[in-house]
C-alpha cells in the first residue's frame, strides 16, 4: 500500500479522517499511478490535483518525498523504493505565491 498525505482541504473535501490514505499501487509507483489510484478511491478529487483531461499537475500544487520535491518529474518516473514500500509517505502539497 502507498501512503499519500494530501492537503487538508482535499483530506475535507474527499471526508477522510486523518492526516493520510493509503492506496493500492497496480504496476510501477509513479506520481501518475499514484495519482490514478487516489482519483479511482476518492472521485470528488478529480480535477483538483491535476487537469481532468490533461493529467497535468494544477498550478500551486506540489509532490514530495521526504524533502525533495519532485513536482517537475516526469509523471511516470518511478518513485523510490520507499515509498512503493509504504515505509515513507507520497505528499501533496497546496503551495501559495506572492509576497
Amino acid at each position: 500500500m502507498i501512503r499519500v498525505v494530501p492537503p487538508a482541504h482535499l483530506r475535507t473535501l474527499a471526508q477522510i479522517d486523518g492526516r493520510e490514505v493509503s492506496v493500492m499501487v497496480e504496476g510501477p509507483v509513479t506520481q501518475a499511478a499514484i495519482l490514478d489510484a487516489l482519483e479511482a478511491t476518492y472521485p470528488m478529487l478529480r480535477g483538483t490535483i491535476r487537469d481532468r483531461a490533461t493529467h497535468k499537475r494544477r498550478p500551486f500544487v506540489r509532490f514530495f518525498v521526504g524533502e525533495d520535491d519532485i513536482s517537475h518529474s516526469p509523471p511516470d518516473e518511478p518513485l523510490p523504493a520507499s515509498v512503493a514500500a509504504g515505509t515513507e509517505p507520497f505528499y501533496v502539497i497546496g503551495a501559495m505565491a506572492g509576497g
